[in-house]
């Protein structure tokens, strides 16, 4: 049986005081690429927000890389987001520091002090996503699949768990969309778990998985011929 890294039971998803998902029972397992769709303000992002604590849940159970997130307290946040890895549609790169010194910053902020240690993991998450001779780049000088290269790699540094990519084709042309997919699709084969939320309805075309869809206040899968 396939290690449960996300469980969500009964749960219901809050927008502000608005409950946007209700009844929600999930289950994710170690391994598994699933997409969630939705129209906009049908709540995918908010369900995001959930799972890596920036909107608590309040009603229902739920239990992400072995957090409870109906418990879990402000003081464990930094920890609980140590294990995923975000991903977000408009990357958050720091625009005064080359890539080298964007991924220097999240390892050194998150406890790694061994110089050598540091620039062995930045060049190996960086080989990872296609990007080892950018390292000297800085943001402005990067498209912007390469910039979310850069923001999958920062993703990878602390070897998450769990990988949450919100929307992160949403202000990329179709090629770079591909291609940054095949970098996600790449990462999930070598053993990573992936929810991907996206509007990009050609990307599931070509790149099927498990699909969850945000309709009317519920979220349940859908198969792709009804997409």
């Amino acid at each position: 049986m396939s290690q449960t890294i996300l469980s969500l039971k009964n749960a219901t998803i809050y927008q502000e005081h608005n409950a946007i998902l209700t009844n929600v029972n999930l289950d994710v397992k170690h391994g598994e690429f699933i997409y969630v769709i939705g129209k906009t303000g049908s709540g995918k992002s908010s369900f995001m927000k959930t799972l890596y604590a920036d909107l608590s849940l309040t009603e229902g159970t739920g239990t992400i890389v072995d957090y409870d997130l109906t418990s879990l307290k402000e003081s464990d946040i930094p920890y609980l987001r140590r294990k995923l890895g975000i991903v977000f549609q408009d990357f958050k790169l720091l625009p005064d520091r080359n890539v080298h010194d964007n991924l220097e910053f999240v390892l050194r902020a998150t406890g790694w002090s061994e110089k050598e240690e540091i620039q062995n993991k930045i060049e190996e998450v960086l080989d990872k996503v296609g990007m080892k001779s950018m390292t000297s780049k800085m943001p402005h000088q990067l498209s912007g699949g390469e910039q979310q290269r850069v923001a999958i790699a920062r993703a990878l540094l602390n070897d998450p768990e769990l990988i949450l990519a919100d929307e992160p084709t949403g202000n990329l042309d179709p090629q770079t969309s591909v291609e940054v997919m095949e970098v996600l699709k790449k990462i999930n084969q070598n053993g990573k778990t992936i929810i991907m939320a996206t509007h990009d309805y050609a990307l599931i075309m070509k790149y099927p998985s498990k699909t969850l869809k945000c309709e009317d206040k519920t979220l349940f899968e859908v198969v792709q011929r009804t997409i």
